[in-house]
């Protein structure tokens, strides 16, 4: 029996259109291998740098992709088919991702002094972040240039070097805006940034590499198989994973502004967004009005190529099955399909599709659909919504709208983010953490928790002078016992504060 060759090149196509959008290379462990030495050499430079040079070369690579930027959203809209403007709003994301960590590393990661405490206060105590050195970044195909720009930026602005796995459905882009940083930085070593592209096996061997930690963002499965290979060599992770984000209606909420931004929140990009919202609970004082501005304003929302359309074609095959999987158990098991419904599926687009009163037990409910799918269901009030947002095992993003007790709603909300009277802002916002809990994974990008993801604490301390009796040395007397006995009772025996 002839064994078929494993393939050397693959050939990306539009979605949509099948048309050719460029051919790349299937690295194999040994490519790897060859790219994280370069790394660790091009690393020891950049982290020599310091924040201040390195902000600089950071805002040069900005400046090299904003000039390409014209060119950078007619390649998202080929490999992805997505409109240029939602091409556009990663973009503007990823950039203020970098500008964000290059502003404010030096502030968050610099050392500092920490008190010592009072049984050791003759010593000096210190807290530095030094960078973990080079660090695996792999990105999935639904936001390929927002994604990679994340993980670089706060990974780079930490001092790291790092080794980037675009999705195999969409790497034009993202190589486009790594090779961006040698265009702005032509002294930078080889190295420093550098892309490997291929298929599951790629992954799996970057995660085997040696590397210092892996930033995965994608499915839950796919999340597993990582921290699996990782374990090998005690790689540390990070999963940004997928998502069934709720939004809660309360009855004093603005019904119009609700409606409008769940519609957008659910449909953006397709609904191919770990963000993206697929669960609605709606109390029952405000139903009527909300769900009749919901069918008002997705029934305007199109899916297509051409300009005007709201978004375009699903990018992965597999994810229309599931979509059709979702829709089909829910109108069998008795919802309503408010718009749209299976008709709405039209390889290789799925028009927007919003099902209402969905048994909680149905998948369209309990499973990530990751598809232009909408579920609202009614609920008696706000405590009951709660009880039903928080029985899922994912916990990314959720948002509520309420006049007057969105913050109270928002802090029983069971996610790593939450929107008052709006819808993941959260994910645009490079000052606050972006991460989930439960299935949705673990660990942050953006804020001060994103850069210090990418840096390893190290605690420094130093005796100044010997206070009183060494217990530190041998042998110890039994006097130096009497004393630190009184201490004990002096300090801790006595109640404080209660």
């Amino acid at each position: 029996m002839t064994q078929t060759a494993a393939p050397t090149t693959f050939t990306v196509t539009n979605p949509a259109t099948g048309e050719s959008v460029g051919t790349f290379p299937v690295h194999t462990a040994e490519d790897i291998a060859a790219r994280a030495a370069e790394a660790r050499t091009a690393q020891v430079w950049w982290a020599g740098l310091g924040y201040v040079e390195r902000k600089r070369r950071l805002n040069r690579w900005i400046a090299a992709i904003g000039q390409q930027s014209d060119e950078l959203c007619d390649l998202g809209f080929a490999e992805t088919g997505r409109p240029r403007g939602d091409v556009q709003f990663e973009l503007i994301a990823g950039l203020e991702d970098i500008r964000w960590a290059a502003a404010h590393a030096g502030r968050v990661l610099k050392e500092r002094r920490v008190a010592p405490g009072m049984a050791l206060f003759n010593f000096g105590a210190t807290v530095s972040y030094p960078p973990l050195g080079v660090v695996g970044v792999i990105a999935p195909w639904n936001v390929p240039i927002y994604t990679v720009l994340c993980g670089l930026a706060y990974a780079l602005a930490a001092g790291n070097a790092a080794i980037v796995k675009p999705s195999e459905y969409a790497p034009a882009s993202s190589v486009l805006v790594m090779d961006a940083f040698y265009t702005a930085n032509p002294d930078a070593p080889k190295g420093l940034i550098s892309w490997v592209t291929g298929f599951a096996e790629t992954g799996s061997a970057l995660c085997t590499a040696g590397l210092d930690k892996i930033a995965f963002t994608g499915s839950v499965p796919t999340g597993r198989k990582v921290m699996a290979a990782c374990a090998e060599n005690l790689t540390p992770v990070l999963l940004e994973l997928g998502g069934k984000d709720v939004t809660i209606v309360a009855e004093d909420a603005d019904v119009e502004k609700a409606a409008t931004a769940v519609v957008w929140g659910g449909f953006f990009n397709g609904g191919q967004a770990c963000v993206g919202i697929e669960r609605v609970y709606v109390t029952r004082a405000v139903r009527d009005p909300f769900l009749a501005k919901v069918k008002e304003v997705a029934s305007q929302v199109t899916a297509g190529l051409d300009e005007g359309a709201s978004y375009g074609p699903m990018i992965v095959p597999a994810q229309i099955d599931l979509v059709r999987r979702h829709v089909t158990d829910a109108i069998d098991q008795g919802a309503t399909a408010l718009v749209g419904g299976v008709d709405s599926i039209r390889a290789p687009f799925v028009d927007p599709i919003v099902l209402v009163d969905v048994p909680e037990n149905c998948s369209a409910v309990q499973e990530e659909t990751f598809g232009p799918v909408i579920v609202i269901n009614t609920v008696a009030d706000v405590e009951e919504a709660l009880t039903k947002a928080n029985a899922t095992k994912f916990g990314l993003g959720s948002s509520v709208f309420s006049a007057k007790r969105g913050k109270e709603i928002a802090a029983r909300l069971q996610a790593g983010g939450t929107t008052i009277n709006s819808v993941l802002t959260f994910v645009g916002m490079p000052s606050v953490p972006f991460g989930g809990i439960g299935d949705s994974g673990f660990g942050r990008f953006h804020g001060d928790d994103g850069l210090r993801e990418f840096a390893a604490p190290k605690a420094t301390t130093t005796k100044k002078f010997q206070l009183g009796p060494d217990m530190q040395s041998f042998p110890r007397r039994p006097e130096d016992f009497d004393q630190v006995r009184k201490m004990v009772k002096m300090r801790y025996a006595k109640r404080r504060g209660v």
